[in-house]
């Protein structure tokens, strides 16, 4: 099942806006987050969750989208993201030598396996304006970091995990009926 789960998470940069996310739900994901594995055990994440309509538009505009796209500038209105979760450093000097890479990255994975297994989707965005990003969720940015941005919602594209040449190029692109497809080592290609 987990198998399954994993092959329908994929990064979906288009969603049907008018299925809204809950708080509630979002709240759940990050409870979950909060309980995997933290280098150290240093658990330096902290969660910024948005749902508002008007809040997810101002983080919207703080997002770059797809940059192996070029010619497209992201999600139309409509297609946008119903809610997002920052990931944080916490910049506290208990904390401050913490690397949270690791951290960012399992919170991260574990939250979009949760969206997948719920019928959702999302993408995880590292290129954004950080302050401004803070400004809209609220965030103080003399102690918290925003790191990660997660876009969820409910996918409204399709994605295809194709097969990748060895030597192939691994930027992701669209056919022209819109399926966006991105390319995938084989098995043998990464067992070493």
């Amino acid at each position: 099942m987990l198998q399954d789960i994993i092959a329908t998470c994929r990064s979906y940069r288009r969603f049907d806006e008018s299925a809204r996310l809950s708080r509630a739900t979002l709240v759940s994901w990050v409870d979950a987050a909060r309980l995997v594995a933290s280098s150290g055990n240093a658990q330096p994440l902290r969660y910024a969750v948005a749902t508002d309509e008007g809040v997810c538009a101002q983080v919207f505009s703080c997002c770059a989208w797809a940059k192996a796209l070029p010619d497209w500038d992201g999600p139309e209105p409509g297609e946008r993201p119903s809610g997002y979760i920052a990931i944080c450093r916490d910049r506290d000097r208990t904390l401050a030598d913490t690397f949270t890479a690791w951290d960012e990255g399992i919170a991260a994975q574990t939250i979009m396996l949760q969206a997948a297994e719920a019928g959702f989707g999302g993408c995880i965005v590292g290129s954004f304006k950080k302050r401004s990003v803070a400004d809209a969720l609220g965030i103080d940015r003399e102690r918290f970091q925003p790191d990660l941005v997660l876009a969820l919602g409910k996918p409204a594209e399709k994605v295809r995990v194709t097969s990748m040449p060895p030597g192939g190029s691994t930027a992701y692109w669209r056919d022209a009926e819109g399926v966006h497809h991105v390319p995938k080592r084989a098995l043998a290609d990464v067992l070493l």
